[in-house]
């Protein structure tokens, strides 16, 4: 009976399972912390996705427009749009003028999103003191070294 031949695409080398394995795990880590997000910061009045949208204009320190959190956040458009819209409705976020871009409005924090994404803040810092208890910090780095290679690697062909 023939075997494929090693470079044959519809069949596996051990780092491309090795790969496959690596990212079915992400899938199932992310819905595992998408699930703890909503449940860590639900009674602040969010959920992971206005986390996320927090998050984005926070980190950055500025107003951003939709498109740039998207890019930042790896999300669609539409999809940061829709969360935009609640947000800026339940007053944690403010839309303001855009010098550079008369229909490219500016995404702000209000006090009110300033004051629940510090308090989610506090809270996913409490959180990930007690789960990386017992795990070392060199394998953290390598993993988190290993994912940006990947996510590099990604881009490159998605471009």
């Amino acid at each position: 009976m023939d075997r494929p031949h090693k470079t044959d695409p519809a069949t596996h080398s051990r780092e491309s399972r090795a790969l496959t394995d690596l990212i079915l795990e992400t899938f199932r880590l992310n819905g595992a912390l998408l699930a703890v997000g909503d449940a860590l910061v639900a009674d602040l009045g969010l959920t992971s996705a206005r986390w996320q949208v927090l998050g984005a204009v926070a980190l950055e320190g500025r107003a951003l427009t939709v498109a740039q959190i998207a890019r930042r956040m790896g999300l669609t458009r539409q999809a940061v749009q829709r969360v935009v819209n609640d947000m800026v409705g339940a007053g944690l976020l403010a839309l303001e003028d855009n010098p550079d871009h008369k229909r490219a409005r500016l995404v702000a924090l209000t006090r009110a999103g300033q004051a629940a994404y510090a308090e989610a803040d506090r809270r996913q810092i409490a959180w990930a003191k007690r789960l990386c208890e017992g795990l070392e910090k060199r394998d953290l780095d390598t993993a988190l070294t290993v994912m940006r290679g990947i996510f590099r690697r990604f881009e490159g062909e998605t471009s």
